[in-house]
């Protein structure tokens, strides 16, 4: 690799310009340039995504090494790569010291193997919270809240455990009077060991435990495995497995859009519009349990293909129902639009500014509601999302009505695909056999209903999984959540909350 001067690596660099200086060989079949790094570049790529002109998609630790996955701002499909530096004696320079979003994916990584970031602003444990039974903790099992100076504050204190049946996470709400001046999140609740569970594990066990990171994404958590494995084993897929992979995550996007509405309303008091997105939700699930015998169509997706095929009922079947959806959203959207109440409670709530919004990378549709029109099925072109064209909704506004209705016009987008998808499907095998077991290593980012998933493996030379890594679109989303609630009222943070609906588990590991 070319070398770059001192006073380039000072002010920061470009991943294009680390991309031009690495040869050709060095992009295996996942399209993620491989990139070497010394310290310098490294912190000098840390101050270029601070600067803008790259996305962080991914921080992580595996065999003594730190990785990157980076992108390129606003053009995606223009360069993206994985860069890699040793951690000589367990320390490397902090990428949080110059770029804010990378600082819990550090303090993460220090909780589970013990890797310090030289010069990390915050110094305080993420997930680990003194419990695990395996080691005592590394930062010591007290845990301090920000500090907030002011006269007339009070402070809030919010779960881990919740009035509903949700997963935990602890809010710290410091207010006056009913206005809240900072928000606090403390999560990790819900960690599940998923790297450690996932270490030495056969390909196919591997697979069961990247589709439970988050039950509501599965079928995106799998499909992101299958790709990855296959990139690292050169593992060619049949076209109508391609094409039944699509159908299965439009489904379970369009299961959770519609669910959200829903939920939004509720928390506004409308119980009846959640009533009717349940009926829809339902008829969806009912369905395709029907197709693809689970309601949640979990281990569908497996390396080299898929676990189950449609026939001609179940495509009738997908059919109908989409028709069916049509139009009792229509009338569901309809209902929203025209409650001149519910509209004042969501209507300038819970701002997400834009300008934190692209410093984070954030995608979904937290991102597009302001204006980061990122979509990863249209920025990668992954298949099958390469045979068909769609639009990517966005909204400017970034408040709890952008967010609905970004979900609501991605809802007619993803019913206009599957019926392509559909319409594509020709009789051929869903399976291909694997090929002699190798070492290697794939990455692989898709589209969850939430946003970006991205997930990396490191496939061990006797064929099992010697390290996997996933990166839940909610890493991104939750810090911007503290930032959009701040001068709302204290009764908006539900609103707010589910407007974001950020994964608990799918961050916790």
């Amino acid at each position: 690799m070319k070398g770059f001067n001192a006073k380039t690596l000072e002010h920061g660099v470009a991943l294009v310009s680390a991309i031009e200086a690495v040869s050709e060989e060095d992009a295996p079949a996942d399209g993620f340039v491989r990139i070497r790094a010394s310290d310098a570049l490294w912190t000098g790529l840390a101050k270029g995504c601070a600067a803008g002109w790259h996305d962080l998609g991914a921080l992580w630790y595996d065999d003594g090494t730190m990785h990157m996955a980076l992108w390129q701002a606003d053009d995606a499909a223009a360069g993206k790569a994985i860069v890699s530096l040793e951690a000589r004696h367990g320390v490397y320079p902090s990428v949080g010291a110059h770029h804010a979003p990378a600082m819990r994916l550090e303090r993460a990584m220090r909780d589970l193997y013990g890797i310090n970031p030289l010069g990390l602003p915050d110094s305080r444990s993420w997930l680990d919270h003194g419990a695990w039974p395996s080691r005592p903790s590394i930062t010591g099992k007290g845990y301090q809240f920000l500090r907030v100076d002011g006269s007339g504050l009070h402070q809030i204190p919010v779960g881990p455990v919740h009035a509903g049946i949700i997963e935990p996470g602890h809010f710290r709400f410091t207010c006056n009077g009913e206005i809240v001046a900072r928000l606090e999140e403390r999560l990790g609740y819900q960690h599940k060991g998923v790297e450690a569970l996932c270490a030495g594990a056969p390909i196919a066990k591997a697979g069961k435990i990247a589709a439970r990171i988050s039950g509501d994404s599965t079928v995106a958590y799998s499909f992101a495995f299958a790709r990855a494995v296959e990139a690292a084993l050169d593992w060619e897929i049949p076209e109508r497995a391609i094409l039944l992979r699509g159908i299965m995550a439009e489904l379970e996007r369009l299961s959770h859009h519609v669910n959200d509405v829903g939920a939004v309303c509720n928390d506004a008091s409308v119980v009846a519009i959640l009533a009717q997105c349940a009926l829809i939700r339902e008829d969806i699930l009912a369905t395709v349990a029907g197709c693809f015998g689970h309601r949640m169509m979990m281990d569908r997706i497996v390396p080299g293909g898929t676990a189950c095929d449609l026939d001609d009922e179940g495509a009738q079947a997908i059919r109908a129902l989409l028709g069916r959806l049509e139009a009792a959203f229509a009338r569901v959207v309809n209902a929203y639009d025209q409650s001149p109440s519910l509209q004042d409670r969501v209507q300038k709530t819970g701002i997400s500014r834009p300008e934190y919004v692209r410093q984070f990378a954030a995608g979904g549709f937290i991102g597009r509601a302001s204006g980061r029109a990122f979509d990863a099925r249209q920025a990668f072109a992954y298949a099958p999302y390469n045979l068909v064209t769609f639009e990517v909704p966005s909204r400017t506004a970034g408040d709890v009505d952008a967010r609905l209705w970004v979900r609501i016009e991605e809802t007619a987008q993803s019913v206009a695909m599957i019926r392509r998808f559909l319409d594509m499907l020709e009789p051929g095998p869903i399976a291909a056999p694997p090929p002699p077991l190798h070492g290697g290593h794939g990455a692989a980012v898709t589209e969850a209903f939430r946003g970006d998933v991205f997930l990396s493996v490191r496939i061990g030379e006797e064929g099992n999984v010697a390290h996997l890594h996933a990166r839940d679109a909610s890493w991104f989303q939750w810090p911007l959540l503290e930032a959009a609630i701040k001068d709302n009222i204290v009764a908006d943070f539900p609103l707010c909350n589910k407007s974001f609906n950020c994964s608990y588990s799918g961050h916790d590991l």
